[in-house]
């Protein structure tokens, strides 16, 4: 096995780095407890900071892609990745130590092509709490996954075609749901890590006024318009530290 994550980032200096120290501390630990080997790519979705400065400083493969569509931004990584395991973790996302081993353990299981890894959220907005602790139950009933962090056999990524480039919002959720209906057709499983938990910025949560949270993290919304780039001109835009 040889693991590729990979890290989607426009305008992330400010959060970056602690993504990457998280990340290499997972790497390290795969090595140790497995002697698995990790890669660890950064794509540069054109920031106009020093996102590709923060990424090379960490060891990290800088690649570039210029076009405001995360679903594209992760594919052009996975193009560029040699794991037979892809990992996908967001920017902005502090992940544990175990992280990378737990992937290694599920993936293990004889039929797993892939799977998600729970979320911890910590708002400083009691609204914003309340919120986002009712979707994470409401997702788990649904059988939904966020793209927080999300992991695949690189044999299932390339048979789904990666993430879907028409979509600019809700990516990684049609990602999870086409990779449950592939390894039900190939009478294989899905994974959901829960007994460790990454943990996102929550900065458009505490910065955003509730009915634009509302809004924005509505499914129905999501599903008119997640084919609507207009629509998602403030998701695609920097967020202020």
């Amino acid at each position: 096995m040889f693991v590729s994550v990979v890290i989607p980032a426009f305008d992330e200096e400010a959060y970056l780095g602690a993504t990457l120290a998280s990340v290499g501390r997972a790497a390290a630990s795969l090595s140790e407890r497995a002697g698995v080997s990790a890669e660890v790519f950064v794509v540069d979705n054109d920031s106009s900071d020093s996102t590709a400065a923060v990424a090379r400083g960490f060891g990290a493969v800088v690649v570039r892609e210029s076009r405001h569509n995360v679903a594209r931004v992760r594919n052009t990584g996975a193009r560029f990745a040699g794991g037979d395991v892809l990992v996908f973790v967001d920017a902005d996302t502090v992940v544990p130590g175990e992280l990378l081993w737990r992937v290694a353990e599920a993936l293990a299981e004889p039929g797993c092509l892939g799977g998600a890894v729970d979320t911890d959220y910590r708002p400083a907005k009691l609204t914003a709490k309340i919120y986002l602790r009712f979707w994470r139950v409401a997702g788990k009933l649904l059988g939904m996954a966020q793209g927080a962090t999300q992991f695949c056999r690189r044999d299932a990524f390339d048979a789904l075609g990666g993430y879907d480039e028409t979509l600019f919002m809700g990516e990684d959720v049609d990602f999870y749901r086409r990779l449950k209906r592939l390894a039900k057709c190939r009478r294989g499983s899905v994974g959901f890590i829960e007994d460790v938990r990454v943990t996102p910025s929550t900065r458009r949560f505490d910065q955003w006024r509730l009915w634009r949270t509302l809004v924005w993290t509505n499914p129905l919304f999501i599903l008119l318009f997640r084919r609507t780039k207009s629509a998602w001109r403030g998701w695609y835009e920097r967020v202020p530290r």
